[in-house]
């Protein structure tokens, strides 16, 4: 069996690449050159063959490349991101989120209803400007926008501010546009970077002080309670330092894979064998149980996300050094065992199963 991914990387290139299970195999198998550091990829069922990127520079600019089912693309329609350095983008039914990370903007632009439309941007991008700042003066001078997530079973948007130290809720108005009704406040000097949600729970990954922190999220207009906040890795270094945590995930339970853990990883490890991809148990209410570190051999292991029948396979890069490599759970989840992996990727940052 064989599975396409692809590849946003701090190059100028998407990468695509073919993992061959039976063999086991990681092999590229044609690459895109479309700008600087196309860093996010994201698609949505409703356009099977279409997938969008952003473009991380000053003019931040977003890409719809259509892909065949090779995983072979080629750039179909282009537009401004209405912001700096666009790093995360969310595509929903009718509609793409993205969070311009320096200018502190979330902008939301129109979809076609379907892929058979013709795949160019309706209109232009409306945004919310956000603002905000915190203790830490080289990360913090302003908000900076990090990720862009939906609640599904709310039908909430929350956009996680580095800069600000907040987590925002957004509702849709009676006009269709998006709009702040509530934030989750952190700790100063915390970054709040990526967050996923389960079973009522908010879990956010801490870039700046590399903490995951649990609260309790009923819908609004409900506020949050805070449950609980841990070191992302069994023995931190004193702070301040450079290990910085990246990404924060909880695959959904299927049958394969009935409990629910979440799977974080860390940046910048000054260990030979690479970054740490931490496992942590969440069935205990009141707290975050320590489960297993898994030892990546990638450096600055900032993308990760999990793929293939049941989510069996986690794919994660190191943007500074070891390419991509292809782990899958086993122990019920509670761990993990390496796979296959290809050194050649440059700089990966972000992945997408087709």
């Amino acid at each position: 069996m064989v599975f396409r991914i692809l590849v946003a990387s701090y190059t100028n290139d998407i990468t695509t690449l073919a993992f061959d299970l039976s063999t086991p195999s990681l092999e590229v198998t044609s690459s895109l050159t479309i700008g600087h550091h196309p860093s996010w990829i994201t698609s949505n069922p409703n356009h099977p063959s279409l997938v969008w990127t952003g473009l991380e520079q000053s003019d931040g600019r977003i890409l719809a490349l259509g892909v065949d089912k090779h995983g072979k693309g080629k750039v179909v329609a282009e537009t401004s991101s209405a912001g700096r350095d666009p790093c995360s983008l969310l595509a929903l039914k009718e509609e793409l989120l993205i969070a311009n990370y320096s200018s502190g903007v979330v902008a939301t632009l129109p979809l076609p209803a379907t892929s058979q439309e013709r795949p160019h941007f309706l209109s232009p991008p409306t945004t919310i400007q956000f603002r905000g700042t915190g203790p830490n003066k080289l990360r913090q001078e302003s908000s900076h926008p990090h990720q862009v997530y939906l609640i599904e079973e709310y039908q909430e948007l929350l956009v996680a501010d580095l800069g600000g130290d907040a987590v925002y809720r957004l509702k849709k108005s009676p006009d269709g546009l998006w709009k702040v009704q509530g934030h989750i406040g952190f700790e100063a000097g915390g970054g709040p970077r990526h967050v996923v949600f389960h079973d009522g729970e908010l879990f956010t990954l801490l870039e700046l002080t590399s903490k995951v922190v649990r609260h309790k999220l009923p819908p609004l207009p409900a506020v949050p309670k805070f449950v609980t906040s841990t070191p992302t890795m069994t023995s931190p270094l004193p702070t301040p330092n450079d290990m910085l945590a990246a990404e924060i995930l909880i695959p959904r339970p299927n049958a394969s894979f009935p409990t629910p853990y979440l799977y974080l990883s860390n940046r910048n490890d000054p260990s030979p064998e690479g970054d740490i991809i931490s496992i942590f148990s969440i069935e205990n209410p009141n707290s975050l149980e320590f489960v297993a570190e898994i030892r990546s051999g990638l450096e600055h292991l900032r993308g990760m996300i999990f793929g293939g029948p049941d989510d069996r396979f986690l794919v994660a890069g190191g943007a500074n050094g070891g390419g991509v490599k292809i782990f899958e759970r086993i122990n019920d989840g509670r761990s993990l065992r390496f796979v296959a992996s290809n050194a050649s990727v440059e700089a990966p940052t972000g992945f997408l199963w087709l």
